[in-house]
């Protein structure tokens, strides 16, 4: 008897599907109504919106080369450790970082006038705005895209182009690379030895002029230049030690090695020096010399060390240079944005389907709200 009663309101509860198509077909002027109502309303509205049109533009960004200026480094024997610093995991990343960064933003905002374009009035509505017309991504193939929207097809075009102008211009101004990093240290450096080398200079000729005390070189020169090379080896290998723990541990190969090296001219400078004694041992009886004679070796070898510690600045700075040049010219562009002469949006045909689709879905929703208000499908 319960089972009986059971089915029987299963049967209640089902609709019939002729009786839904029964229902369609009855509504279906509502429906036809509804869909080209809303099909209407969408075809207004997307003959409303202004076409769009999307310039493109692809650049390759610098690769690591630090293979060749690492060779170089090490036939000098100084400071090759600092070009062994890893280079940037994906330079890609940082690429499209500073494409979409403020800096870049605010400047094309400036140089367009893109807050009058865009009808807004602050730099934030503005950066959101052109944020959404520029599409900056890394490619698998390892390019940057840049796609710029625009209305104006001329104006997409200059502003994809003007992307690439504003990645050269940060990328001169910033040290992205590790060669333009190493150019940077480099020439600070060289510069304070050049300013140590003037300070030595004028004091040994304030010396002479005022001494009026000129000695031969001789063994007291060798020994002279011996000691300035060692000392000038030992500042580069302390830079070069300094630089490495940077980025490595004190049980890093490479540090346990250079400390070592270090270690070796400290004694050789210890041998050359007698105990430790400035002076006492640069020649046999020095200590016995005038004390014209000593300040005399003291301003000289200040000299002489000046000088070698120069010459090796100067070498390593070049070589970075020329780095950083060949890195500097490696942003190549692709592709150049030119106007398109196609429209890529809006998708009208799109918004009308999908006005079509909402038409159908409403007047058929009608049709079924109606019949369940007259008494459903029983």
């Amino acid at each position: 008897m319960n089972h009986k009663m059971q089915s029987d309101t299963a049967a209640d509860d089902e609709i019939d599907l002729s009786q839904l198509l029964e229902t369609i077909w009855q509504g279906r002027l509502t429906i036809v109504l509804s869909s080209a109502l809303c099909g209407a309303v969408a075809l207004a509205v997307a003959l409303s919106l202004p076409s769009e049109f999307t310039a493109r533009s692809s650049v390759m960004p610098p690769q690591q080369q630090s293979s060749g200026l690492a060779a170089a480094l090490g036939s000098l024997g100084a400071l090759a450790g600092v070009a062994g610093a890893s280079g940037l995991k994906n330079p890609n990343d940082l690429y499209v970082g500073i494409l979409k960064s403020q800096n870049v933003s605010d400047s094309l905002i400036k140089r367009f006038e893109l807050k009058a374009r865009y009808e807004v009035n602050t730099f934030v509505d503005a950066r959101s705005a052109l944020a959404a017309a520029a599409d900056i991504q890394s490619a698998k193939s390892g390019l940057i895209e840049i796609a710029v929207k625009d209305t104006d097809p001329v104006f997409a075009a200059k502003l994809a182009n003007a992307y690439v102008d504003e990645l050269k211009r940060v990328n001169q101004s910033m040290a992205v690379t590790d060669a333009a990093k190493r150019r940077l240290f480099f020439e600070k450096q060289l510069q304070d030895v050049r300013a140590d080398l003037n300070v030595a200079e004028s004091r040994l000729e304030q010396f002479q002029k005022k001494s009026g005390l000129i000695l031969p070189e001789g063994q007291v020169s060798g020994l002279l230049k011996a000691v300035a090379e060692l000392k000038a080896m030992i500042a580069a290998k302390e830079v070069q030690l300094t630089t490495m723990r940077s980025f490595a541990t004190d049980k890093n190969a490479d540090v346990v090695r250079v400390q070592g090296e270090l270690t070796a001219l400290r004694a050789q400078l210890q041998q050359l020096s007698a105990a430790g004694g400035d002076e006492a041992g640069l020649m046999p009886g020095a200590a016995k010399l005038p004390e014209k004679g000593l300040g005399y070796i003291r301003a000289l070898r200040e000299v002489k060390y000046q000088e070698a510690l120069l010459e090796i600045m100067a070498k390593q700075y070049e070589l970075a240079r020329m780095e950083e040049a060949r890195d500097s010219s490696l942003i190549q562009v692709l592709d150049v944005a030119t106007p398109p002469d196609r429209k890529s949006g809006p998708k009208r045909s799109m918004i009308v389907l999908a006005g079509l689709m909402v038409g159908t879905m409403l007047g058929t929703a009608l049709v079924f709200i109606r019949r369940w208000r007259q008494g459903g499908f029983a």
